[in-house]
């Protein structure tokens, strides 16, 4: 193993050496002139789009360049980025019958562990590492991975569904809120879930109580034909000893 791909597996954790673009390792890595690295093909779709202006920016620092740098390979940032690819791996779980798959995994998808509804996406350990490390103080919504994410999402807006309108009893997002449902009553997801895990509650206590009544008035009639059984039978047992003593005549 050479020195830069011990150093890589022994002193550098994964994120470092994955592109801020695709939040996935380096391919075919490059770097720029204010010294960050990205895969060719990302920095190259993000300065095609700013063509126009003729003038260049680094997506992390956006120090500008003009004229556009050219973009060459970094040999030992591949090596690097290499080796780290066999040890992802050997450590990373694959995704299984059932489990939900990491969106960002190229090629072999592995288990996701939680899903970004900001991104959008759901993440495997070591994608999930990179992202917390991408927007590390930034208020990003997560959860625990879930093969749903796609329906938590506004299909006509791509934005997420945190908006419940109570007018139409459905859930929107914000551009449906100024749009087909402005002046509508509404509120938020959240609240409302609080607000019908309460009602659901307060039922469930409800018929509990039925229940619990039901029971107690099934009980007494038991032990009413209980006693009655008893009664009988000491009518019965009375009468016998009448019968024996010939005290006691059927009537006619």
């Amino acid at each position: 193993m050479c020195a830069c791909s011990e150093m890589a597996e022994a002193t550098f954790s994964q994120d470092k050496f994955s592109c801020p673009v695709c939040l996935d390792l380096l391919k075919d890595p490059v770097t720029i002139p204010c010294g960050h690295s990205y895969c060719k093909c990302c920095i190259t779709n993000c300065w095609d789009q700013e063509d126009g202006k003729r003038v260049y920016s680094c997506p992390q620092c956006r120090q500008t360049f003009s004229p556009r740098p050219a973009l060459n390979k970094s040999t030992m940032l591949a090596e690097v980025v290499e080796q780290l690819k066999k040890t992802e791996l050997q450590t990373a779980v694959p995704a299984g019958p059932g489990d939900v798959e990491c969106d960002i995994c190229t090629g072999r998808k592995h288990k996701a562990i939680k899903s970004c509804l900001v991104c959008l996406n759901s993440f495997c350990q070591n994608h999930f590492d990179q992202h917390e490390n991408l927007f590390k103080g930034k208020r990003h919504h997560l959860m625990d991975a879930t093969g749903q994410l796609q329906e938590m999402i506004c299909c006509k807006h791509e934005k997420l569904l945190e908006i419940y309108c109570r007018t139409d009893q459905s859930c929107i997002c914000v551009l449906c809120m100024v749009d087909e449902h402005k002046n509508h009553e509404i509120g938020s997801t959240a609240a409302e879930r609080t607000e019908k895990q309460r009602q659901l509650d307060e039922t469930r206590r409800e018929f509990q109580q039925q229940i619990q009544e039901r029971e107690k008035k099934l009980q007494e009639l038991k032990e009413a034909v209980e006693t009655h059984k008893v009664n009988s039978s000491s009518v019965g047992s009375t009468r016998a000893q009448f019968e024996d003593a010939g005290g006691w005549h059927p009537p006619c």
